[in-house]
């Protein structure tokens, strides 16, 4: 009698996809264990101190906001939602520009990643994945901080936690396939430039109807408006039909990153 034994998986180097996205994952969470803390944190602070300021100190003076769906809320109520949105959009961008920056050019980690068993789409939703999870974080945390201050005024507050995580998500893609192409710290720090004005601009202290028609066109074009306006629907239980579009716009720029940062990978590296 002839024993046998189960197959073994391999795939050939150069494949797109091994299957072993949890090994990049794995790695990532193990590197955190030297991670200055007080870098990472200072992203989860920075949309806490803004509202502190601006919503509780500030919106004393302000009164009520209406929402674009036409809802009057108080402006903490307002602003918190957007800073959940901003705070989702920062923890993913910070990791899927600057460190994923530093292994591409620097360290070189997915060059020897590479020329393992592992595919350009596995080390892609892996660092995405990574990318993903620091801007849940955050967002978890806001949310928290949300709910003891009471700006969650509806319990579809609740879903706001999985539309953080899509916002997340799509700027944790696009941000890696945008870094892919990067090759000093001069073009890194344009990431920078972009996102300070959609931070300020996109109704993130202010309805957008302040502005001039032609420029609401462009705060409209831009990804952190979609999602500051899907998770302040949310948080104040003023559902509509737009809410699919902003989802949409996300799933989308989710599916943009992945194709370009997995392309740009395999042009790099597996030539």
């Amino acid at each position: 009698m002839t024993a046998t034994t189960a197959p073994t998986r391999t795939t050939a180097r150069g494949a797109l996809y091994a299957g072993n996205t949890r090994a990049v994952i794995a790695r990532g969470l193990l590197a955190t264990r030297s991670t200055n803390y007080l870098v990472v944190l200072s992203g989860f602070f920075e949309p806490v101190f803004y509202l502190l300021s601006l919503g509780i100190g500030f919106g004393a003076l302000v009164g009520t906001v209406q929402t674009s769906t036409g809802v009057d809320v108080s402006y903490p109520a307002f602003i918190a939602p957007a800073l959940l949105a901003v705070s989702a959009m920062n923890g993913a961008v910070y990791d899927s520009t600057w460190n994923v920056f530093f292994k591409l050019n620097y360290s070189k980690l997915y060059q020897g990643m590479l020329t393992t068993s592992l595919g350009p789409l596995d080390v892609a939703l892996g660092e995405i994945f990574l990318a993903l999870l620091r801007g849940a974080m955050y967002a978890v945390g806001f949310m928290v901080i949300m709910q003891v201050f009471g700006l969650n005024l509806a319990w579809t507050a609740l879903l706001a936690l999985p539309a953080v995580l899509l916002i997340a998500f799509g700027f944790a893609s696009i941000g890696m396939a945008i870094t892919s192409y990067m090759k000093t710290f001069q073009q890194i720090e344009w990431v920078t430039f972009i996102m300070l004005p959609m931070f300020l601009f996109s109704a993130t202290f202010y309805p957008i109807t302040v502005y001039p028609e032609p420029i609401q066109w462009l705060i409209q074009a831009l990804p952190l408006w979609h999602g500051v306006e899907l998770v302040r629907g949310l948080t104040t239980g003023a559902l509509s039909g737009m809410m699919l579009v902003h989802i949409g716009y996300f799933l989308v720029m989710i599916a943009i990153g992945i194709v370009f940062t997995t392309n740009r990978l395999r042009a790099l590296f597996l030539k």
